[in-house]
C-alpha cells in the first residue's frame, strides 16, 4: 500500500527526530547477545544545559526515549538488538555498569524485563524508573512469565510456539497506542524535572514527536473505523494489544492460545483447531511473529496461505531495517490494512 504524501512527509519527519543512532557494543562478554546500543538522537538545536543520563532496557522503549530527549538526552539501550530475547536475557556484568550514574530509567516492565528492574534497584536505586506496564494500566500479572516452547529467532528454546501471555493482561504494551502516548508524557515530564533549565526544550521535543505520531495516529483511526469487527487469529499474542485497539475480533482457539501462553506444544486437538479454522476461511487475517521459528507456527502460516488467509508479519522488537519507531509501526499497520482490504 502507497503512503500518502503527508503520511511520507511526517514519517520523514520521525526519522530526522529519531536519528543519527550511534550504536555501539557496551562491553558484553563473549557469551552473551549484543546489547548495550547507545544513541542520541538529534536536536532541532543545542542543549541548553548539560544532558541527562537515561538508560532504556529495550530498543521498542529506547528509541521513542531518543526521540524525546534529543540533544538533552544521553540515551543508552541496553537491549539494542532484533536477535536478543528480552524474555530471557541474561544480563552481564558490563549491563549493570551501563545503570551507575543513570538519572532516569525506563523499563518496560510486566515480568517482560525483569533484569532491567533489578539492574536498576542495584546500580542506579536513586534514579526515577518508568514502568511502561505499571503507567498503562495493563494488569500483566505473572502471565507469560515462563517462555520455554518460544524459539525467538537467534534464539534456542525448545518447541516454537510458547512466546505468549496468557491472562487478561499482556505486557507487550508498546504496541498500545494509549501507553505509548502515557510513556512519552512521562518521560517528558521525569527529563523536565531532572533538568529545569531544559524544560522547554523537551516540550518541544513532545511537541514534535506527536507531529511525528499523526501518521501512526490517522492510520490506526483508519483501521479502526474501516475494519472493526474483521476477525484475526495470531501465532503469538504479541500484536494483540493493537489488535484490540483497532477493534479486530480475536477468533486465535482457545486450546492453542493457552498452550503458547503456557509455553507448551499445542496438543494435537488444539492444533488441529488452529489448522481448520484456516482452512475453513474463518479469519479475515493471520499475525504471524516473522521473529518466531518453529515447526508448529510454519505450519500455521502454511495452512493460511494454502486457504488463501492474508498472512501479515510483525516483530517483537525494532528490526534492524527500521529508520524508527513510528514507520516501523505504520510499516506493520499499512500490511494489516491491505491484507484486510481498507484504505490506511
Amino acid at each position: 500500500m502507497t503512503l500518502s504524501t503527508e503520511k511520507t512527509r511526517l514519517l520523514a519527519a520521525a526519522v530526522m527526530l529519531a536519528t543519527p543512532f550511534v550504536l555501539s557494543a557496551c562491553g558484553s562478554s563473549d557469551d552473551q547477545p549484543e546489547s548495550g546500543g547507545t544513541s542520541s538522537a538529534a536536536a532541532d538545536g543545542e542543549c541548553p544545559t548539560s544532558p541527562v543520563d537515561v538508560v532504556a532496557s529495550v530498543d521498542q522503549w529506547g528509541d521513542i526515549v531518543s526521540q524525546l530527549g534529543g540533544a538533552c538526552a544521553n540515551v543508552t539501550t541496553v537491549l539494542a538488538s532484533s536477535s536478543v530475547d528480552p524474555h530471557h536475557y541474561e544480563p552481564a556484568p558490563s549491563d549493570a555498569a551501563l545503570f551507575d550514574g543513570a538519572q532516569l530509567v525506563v523499563i518496560n516492565g510486566g515480568h517482560y524485563d525483569e533484569w532491567a528492574a533489578k539492574l536498576a534497584t542495584a546500580s542506579a536505586p536513586e534514579a526515577p524508573v518508568i514502568d511502561a506496564v505499571e503507567i498503562s494500566g495493563v494488569d500483566a500479572g505473572h502471565a507469560g512469565h515462563d517462555h520455554e516452547g518460544h524459539d525467538h529467532e537467534g534464539h534456542d528454546h525448545e518447541g516454537g510456539e510458547g512466546h505468549d501471555h496468557g491472562g487478561d493482561g499482556d505486557p507487550h504494551v508498546w504496541y498500545l497506542p494509549s501507553a505509548v502516548n502515557q510513556v512519552a508524557e512521562a518521560v517528558t515530564a521525569e527529563l523536565s524535572a531532572l533538568s529545569p533549565d531544559a524544560a522547554s526544550y523537551f516540550d518541544q521535543r513532545h511537541t514534535a514527536f506527536e507531529n511525528v505520531m499523526q501518521p501512526y495516529d490517522e492510520t490506526i483511526e483508519a483501521i479502526k473505523s474501516r475494519a472493526a469487527g474483521k476477525s484475526f487469529a495470531a501465532t503469538e499474542s504479541v500484536f494483540n494489544n493493537m489488535a484490540a485497539a483497532l477493534g479486530l475480533e480475536d477468533r486465535t482457539p482457545e486450546e492453542y492460545r493457552l498452550a503458547s501462553a503456557n509455553g507448551t506444544e499445542p496438543t494435537p486437538a488444539g492444533l488441529d483447531g488452529f489448522l481448520w479454522l484456516l482452512g475453513e476461511g474463518g479469519v479475515d487475517v493471520l499475525i504471524y511473529n516473522t521473529q518466531t521459528e518453529g515447526s508448529v507456527p510454519q505450519k500455521i502460516r502454511a495452512a493460511a496461505e494454502e486457504a488463501g488467509v492474508p498472512v501479515v508479519g510483525v516483530t517483537e522488537t525494532v528490526p534492524p531495517n527500521a529508520q524508527s519507531f513510528q514507520t516501523w509501526q505504520v510499516g506493520q499497520l499499512d500490511s494489516l490494512a491491505e491484507a484486510l482490504g481498507v484504505p490506511a
